[in-house]
């Protein structure tokens, strides 16, 4: 039998700094007020007021995988075959042996005794008496990886899995049918519903199937996987995934196109609403997020901070000036850039970099780099280069390099664009007149708009869905206007919507494939943002950074993810609400501040010579941390604190031989009571207190152990 501790009223509190360590898995709410987080090596977080304060224990022998409620009763399954149960209110935890050592992914129960759990090699297992015995449910299952399991009712269930597999249960798991859906991506959640069956896993899948009716999938247009589901009914489904986003499909949004505004930069793994409460959990860090207003707006813990810069990476030298970061299109961890005509990659998210490939011949600074979504053989660059600006193209992964076209383009600006409607569609604005289009993958060019005089385009943007819909940025340094224009109809004829009398340039602009009518631009010089909700025919002015502006971006997953760039260098704006509240994230060196913001939680930038990435620490404030450190002890103990002396903070441990009413209390040199550590009962084992004297001055202090029966008492001294 093991033993957790229970949650401690929070009058001593403990931070710590989790730098995108290890989170969870797996977040459960059956009533709203008692919420638990599990994860790997053994981590879980309970709370009892509807996540407004956390306490945090471990059980170093468990990698949890899942986590349910239900009434008084917790099940957390494991990763070597185990379910262990607890409850609300007790510190025992108690596992449960289900016939397998392997893991053991989700667990479900319909009632107090009637549950089941489903694992690796297509196992499942049901258990009539409340989790203690376990007897296989998975006729008709093949050996597959399960990730998932539900129940509608008593009766009627559904289980998932690797490779596209579903499988429904219509006799309380006595037998399993398999559904044929029109994937192979592994799914990874699923919900049963009164009225209907959601199910969502890798690369953005989500499928819907109302009752009496046909599977349809969802086009949600993104490449993350989707990770967690939790609802009501199939016309009020939230989902979460692996790009930090949050999504829902009320108001019979049949994309799933309401974004919930949340403050994660890290992925999400799992998400459960009870009424108008809701929590959501990321893999890589402590910090649970929440809302409490039905997803309007979600907060991070009462007294979290969070720590945000960039961090220059390795593995690239040179010059570049431009949008030159282009992601791999079917690999998530790749990422490519050019820097003195030199292609890097990155396998890594853009933790280090090597060069591939050979230089471009006279190619100086880099302005525009695309990797085909045709075939990733073909790249182009728009590059400064001896003989005349051009755009040099490669067929065989940059080997060898050809010359598209010549033509002078902004020193400034990035001068090529491809079609996010049809890659093979790219368009290029040099100086001096002329727009042309590509329909070969950028082999060769065509002047289209009748040499519409230009001055020097700085940035082109196609908006996604209408491909003849087109805005060009138009500016020169020190001219005293920047102008915007717009074409709709494929870049033939053009009209003036926008001029900035304030400024000389307009760097970049961004927009998202979520909602075509939404863009941003920067400006130069000046740090205004200016926003337009109709496709670029208006725009108003919707923030003000502190530094002249350059890039921008839309996060590719969330469009409430918003970035601009510096071209002075050092800081970033960012904003994680659609515009509404900006902060400021500093650490870049160089001109530029270009980034990709692939999703919430991987931001790569570029500026001067270097490759950047975001770097987010969370520091989340839990009650007292009392870990279980050995078995059961033969004596009773009160351990020397350490380190002692101790500034601000010290550990303290105790053996408790037998079972009992523990009370662990701190004392100033006067006798008076400061801090009540423990006050509850104990199984008999060895524990380790986390004291925290941030709000003491410094002095003698006495700690005192009361157990059945028994006192023992130490002296501490804390130095300042």
């Amino acid at each position: 039998m093991k033993k957790f501790f229970c949650f401690l009223s929070l009058l001593l509190l403990i931070s710590f700094s989790n730098s995108y360590a290890d989170g969870f898995n797996s977040v459960h709410t059956s009533d709203g007020i008692y919420v638990i987080a599990a994860g790997d090596a053994g981590k879980i977080f309970r709370s009892v007021n509807s996540g407004n304060t956390w306490a945090n224990y471990t059980e170093p022998s468990a990698n949890f995988k899942s986590v349910y409620t239900l009434g008084n009763d917790v099940w957390l399954s494991v990763d070597n075959g185990k379910v262990f149960k607890s409850s609300k209110t007790t510190t025992v935890l108690t596992p449960y042996n289900t016939g397998v050592t392997t893991s053991i992914n989700s667990v479900y129960f319909i009632d107090a005794n009637i549950g089941f759990v489903c694992g690796d090699n297509g196992s499942v297992f049901k258990s009539v008496n409340g989790g203690v015995d376990w007897t296989p449910s998975n006729s008709g299952i093949s050996s597959v990886k399960l990730n998932a399991i539900h129940f509608k009712d008593a009766a009627n269930g559904i289980v998932v899995g690797n490779n596209g597999v579903v499988y429904i249960t219509v006799n309380g798991g006595t037998s399993w049918t398999q559904e044929t859906i029109a994937t192979t991506r592994d799914i990874l959640d699923a919900k049963y519903f009164n009225d209907g069956i959601v199910v969502a896993g890798g690369w953005g899948t989500l499928m819907i199937k109302p009752n009496s009716s046909s599977w349809a999938s969802v086009d949600t247009r993104i490449n993350t996987d989707i990770r967690g589901i939790t609802g009501s009914s199939i016309s009020d489904i939230h989902i979460c995934g692996g790009g930090g986003f949050i999504r829902n499909n009320r108001n019979n949004s049949t994309k799933f196109l309401n974004f919930e505004k949340n403050p994660m930069l890290a992925n999400l793994v799992d998400i459960q609403y009870y009424g108008t409460v809701g929590f959501a959990i990321s893999s890589l860090n402590n910090a649970i997020i929440r809302t409490t207003n039905d997803g309007s707006t979600w907060e991070l813990p009462a007294g979290a901070s969070v720590n945000i810069s960039w961090q220059s990476k390795p593995g690239v030298s040179g010059g570049s000036l431009g949008d030159n970061l282009c992601v791999h299109p079917t690999n998530r961890n790749t990422i490519f850039t050019n820097f003195s005509g030199r292609t890097y990659v990155s396998r890594n998210r853009g933790e280090n970099w090597a060069q591939v490939g050979t230089q471009i011949s006279g190619g100086s600074t880099p302005h525009s780099f695309y990797v085909s979504p045709v075939d990733t053989n073909i790249w182009l660059c728009a590059i400064e280069a001896s003989g005349g600006d051009r755009i040099s193209r490669t067929t065989d992964y940059g080997q060898t390099w050809n010359t598209s076209i010549t033509r002078n383009f902004s020193n400034y600006g990035e001068p090529l664009q491809i079609d996010p409607n049809n890659p093979n569609v790219f368009y290029f604005g040099p100086d001096n007149g002329g727009f042309y289009k590509s329909t070969d993958n950028g082999a060769t060019f065509t002047e289209i708009s009748n040499n519409y005089p230009f001055r020097s385009p700085c940035d082109i943007m196609v908006t996604y869905d209408e491909p003849n819909t087109i805005l060009l940025a138009d500016g020169i340094t020190s001219s005293g206007n920047a102008d915007l224009f717009k074409s709709t109809n494929g870049g033939v004829n053009w009209e003036l919507k926008y001029t900035n009398p304030s400024s000389s340039e307009i760097p970049t602009m961004c927009n998202t494939v979520f909602n075509n009518q939404l863009a941003f631009f920067t400006n130069w010089p000046g740090g205004n943002i200016y926003k337009s909700t109709n496709t670029g025919d208006t725009w108003t002015l919707n923030h003000t950074n502190s530094f002249s502006g350059w890039g921008s971006n839309i996060c590719l997953e969330d469009p409430d993810f918003i970035m601009s760039g510096s071209w002075s260098g050092g800081n970033t704006g960012m904003s994680t609400d659609g515009g509404t509240t900006w902060i400021t994230t500093p650490g870049l060196s160089g001109s530029g501040g270009v980034m990709v913001l692939v999703d919430r939680g991987y931001i790569i930038g570029q500026a001067g010579s270097s490759v950047y990435k975001l770097n987010v620490t969370y520091s989340v404030i839990t009650g007292v941390s009392e870990n279980i450190v050995s078995s059961i002890p033969k004596s009773f103990n009160l351990s020397q604190n350490y380190p002692n002396p101790f500034n601000p903070a010290t550990k303290i441990s105790y053996d408790l031989p037998k079972s009992g009413n523990v009370v662990l209390k701190v004392y100033n040199e006067l006798g008076k009571e400061v801090s009540t550590l423990v006050n509850a009962f104990r199984s008999a084992g060895s524990y380790e207190i986390d004291f925290d004297a941030a709000g003491l001055t410094s002095g003698i202090y006495f700690y005192s152990l009361q157990a059945n029966g028994l006192t023992n008492t130490k002296k501490m001294l804390l130095l300042k």
